[in-house]
């Protein structure tokens, strides 16, 4: 089975954890989600809204060992109340693509500094 993932940070292509899901990814196309990025520090971390802000990122189609690791990765177990991320389902805000992304809550990220450009990689660039 294939799965889609939306991405914003260090599982972009070129981004220091994309070697996780590298040998699993079928696909990859831009993308983009409604919501703010804020930074945790070596990550960003996602807070859905329908809003006008858009977070750009990449959907990757992923094979289900692919998206285990992404799983692992983000710390992430089903039905455990306290993961860091949940996975959730989302639509991309122009293209007719769906599918999972890992996101933070409101009330984890409320404290962060926020990402205004909402691009991890153009944080980054800004950052060095």
């Amino acid at each position: 089975m294939l799965y889609q993932v939306f991405v914003y940070g260090t599982l972009l292509v070129g981004e220091a954890n994309h070697h996780v899901v590298e040998p699993y990814l079928i696909s990859c196309k831009k993308g983009h989600v409604k919501g703010r990025l804020y930074d945790v520090g070596d990550y960003p971390a996602l807070v859905l809204d329908e809003g006008e802000d858009e977070v750009v990122g990449e959907w990757l189609n992923v094979t289900e060992e692919g998206l285990r690791q992404m799983d692992l990765l983000e710390d992430f177990l089903e039905g455990r109340p306290n993961n860091e991320y949940e996975r959730v389902w989302v639509k991309d805000s122009r293209r007719n693509i769906e599918g999972f992304v890992y996101v933070y809550s409101l009330e984890k990220a409320q404290h962060l500094p926020i990402i205004y450009s909402n691009s991890w990689r153009e944080h980054r660039r800004n950052q060095k």
